[in-house]
């Protein structure tokens, strides 16, 4: 089962980086880590770095793929964004983002990015 949702997983952040490419960001990091957190992609668009959190499905069984996103999995997100960002200090303007993947087969029957998430 751990090596299928890999799969699935890896699927849907490809799909999404090509999503958002065709979309108008600048992919600028995958899986970017510090220590145990992980950011699945940084994107900048404009003059905005935006850390996306990609959530893959393939069916909705468990429910949605955003749905499934908690609050300590935010609270990862935002303490590896102030990591990365006392790293790349040139980033002033940032946004959290979520897109979330229903996979068909090998196609994306959805792809929907809610945008400035705040929590």
């Amino acid at each position: 089962m751990q090596h299928w949702n890999k799969n699935t997983g890896n699927k849907g952040e490809d799909m999404a980086a090509n999503w958002l490419q065709r979309h108008g960001y600048t992919l600028v990091e995958r899986n970017w880590r510090h220590r145990h957190w992980e950011v699945d992609i940084i994107a900048s668009k404009g003059r905005k770095l935006h850390f996306v959190e990609v959530k893959t499905r393939s069916n909705h069984r468990f429910g949605k793929p955003e749905e499934s996103i908690k609050r300590d999995k935010m609270t990862a997100l935002k303490n590896a964004a102030e990591e990365y960002l006392y790293q790349h200090e040139e980033w002033k303007y940032i946004q959290f983002d979520i897109l979330a993947i229903t996979l068909e087969g090998e196609e994306a029957l959805e792809i929907f990015l809610i945008e400035d998430v705040y929590f």
